[in-house]
């Protein structure tokens, strides 16, 4: 049950523009045109004003791209360590000074109790965190890194219209993807103006390109190819889970024997509850699982259920006794923080400012807008 009271036009829209939103010079009249082909009557404003109201409401994180900041430069890792019981506030509070630590959970775990991110510009710099951490607590930590990643994709729907979503991705310029990792300034300016979400006006992009002194079609070109890249993951709007009642935060983990991993990486990822899916190394002694899938229910008994059927997904490829897995429900957010993207990015950043037009793919700069 949701936590919030919402119309059927929120939910429609709550719905329908998880991802796929139109990178168009005028978005909201193709999002609306969109919507009433499948039944929802809106118009452009009406849909803008509704992301506006759903915004501040808090039913929503923010409307925009999702940047994969793998994508952009730098990396990040999970770590898990254990906090004793006495001293639980001091050590969290020494893993939060640390400002390369972005999240940090509490979890149900006998030994491993906190979870947190650590995010750096240079991934030479991942084990001098660790190390610094371990000498401020006096506890030992665990590197968890992503050795594999079968699906990220945190989408959380709703009752009522429009469940499948509606997917405009392919509206606006005609880009082709380049294999190029490194960002031209204007990239990283854009990055950064947008990292935290699009303006909620009737022309997001044109305000962004006014914002970093670009063209509004270079603007929309270059996150169209970013989006086509793997740099952004998706545009559209971003749910607050806990506002829509996702507030049970299930993480299974499980010990995959290794040849298997590959069959059922995929297999897992394709449980639409399933928002995270990776494959991470283990740690004799402490940590027995390699791969992690992240869950999320409206209730307990909806958490329950969806836990039991990627256990039975899992028993489709090999005989899980009990203990082969576990589940790690968060019990506390103790710290969640930007992951300093700015700093990657500009840590990932040529110099080259002639070569930008170039950075947006074949003739992309100046494309034409297909609306």
């Amino acid at each position: 049950m949701d936590s919030v009271d919402l119309t059927e036009r929120e939910r429609a829209v709550v719905n329908a523009f998880q991802g796929g939103f139109p990178v168009a010079s005028d978005p909201f009249a193709v999002a609306a045109r969109a919507m009433n082909e499948q039944g929802v009557e809106i118009g452009s404003e009406e849909l803008l004003e509704t992301i506006r109201n759903l915004d501040e409401r808090g039913v929503l994180s923010r409307f925009g791209a999702l940047v994969d900041a793998s994508e952009i430069g730098g990396t990040a890792t999970l770590v898990a360590a254990h906090a004793p019981e006495e001293r639980f506030d001091e050590v969290v509070g020494a893993i939060n000074d640390f400002r390369e630590v972005a999240h940090n959970y509490e979890r149900e775990h006998p030994y491993l109790n906190v979870w947190f991110v650590v995010s750096v510009a240079d991934e030479d710099r991942v084990g001098e965190v660790l190390a610094e951490i371990e000498a401020e607590t006096g506890q030992k930590v665990y590197n968890l890194p992503k050795r594999r990643e079968f699906r990220v994709e945190a989408k959380f729907y709703v009752d009522g219209p429009l469940e499948d979503g509606i997917d405009l991705s392919d509206e606006g310029p005609d880009v082709e993807p380049t294999d190029r990792t490194t960002l031209s300034p204007a990239e990283r300016d854009l990055v950064v103006e947008i990292q935290g979400g699009l303006p909620l006006s009737p022309t997001p992009y044109a305000d962004v390109a006014a914002a970093i002194g670009r063209d509004a079609e270079w603007v929309r070109a270059t996150i169209k190819r970013f989006d086509r890249e793997g740099k952004i993951r998706r545009v559209g709007v971003v749910p607050n889970h806990y506002a829509l009642g996702y507030t049970e935060n299930g993480m299974t983990v499980w010990d995959v024997p290794d040849d298997l991993v590959e069959e059922v990486g995929p297999a897992i990822a394709s449980l639409p509850f399933v928002t995270h899916c990776y494959e991470r190394p283990r740690h004799e002694g402490v940590w027995p699982y390699n791969f992690f899938a992240m869950t999320h229910g409206r209730s307990e008994g909806e958490s329950e259920e969806r836990i039991e059927a990627v256990r039975e997904r899992m028993a489709g490829f090999w005989d899980v006794a009990d203990d082969d897995w576990n589940t790690l429900f968060s019990t506390e957010i103790l710290k969640k923080t930007g992951i300093r993207l700015e700093e990657r990015a500009t840590a990932n950043t040529d110099g080259d400012r002639g070569g930008e037009a170039e950075g947006a793919g074949s003739g992309a700069e100046r494309a034409p807008d297909a609306n």
